[in-house]
């Protein structure tokens, strides 16, 4: 009995029984915004036409297109802000190994030598 529930909460929410939605970046935010879009897109087409039918396929449409672009605008995001850490990252590594020597970068190259009269 144990081991199912340990089972059954490991396993998650699965979309269409191959996406993960709980451990997918962008997937919950992503299909949340295309349940938005699909409601809004379907509704106004309804409103505007009385058709039925053409308003649940333009809510689908709806929903394809706006979770497509969300998850692929939060991935890039995503991307970008791993390349930034990677980078802040290496600049430490950086900082903290040229730290007091001769190539240190934060060093000013006038600074060690102390002006007096001349």
């Amino acid at each position: 009995m144990a081991g199912e529930e340990h089972e059954d909460k490991e396993k998650g929410f699965r979309l269409l029984g191959i996406l993960d939605v709980e451990k997918t970046p962008c997937a919950r935010e992503a299909v949340l915004h295309g349940a938005g879009g699909s409601v809004a897109a379907g509704l106004l087409h309804f409103l505007a036409t009385s058709r039925v039918r053409r308003s649940f396929d333009v809510g689908f449409a709806g929903f394809m297109l706006t979770t497509l672009g969300s998850w692929f605008y939060c991935r890039i995001n995503n991307a970008k802000l791993r390349v930034q850490q990677r980078t802040i990252e290496v600049g430490l590594k950086n900082k903290v190994m040229y730290e007091g020597t001769v190539p240190d970068p934060t060093k000013k190259l006038g600074a060690e030598t102390p002006s007096g009269p001349s």
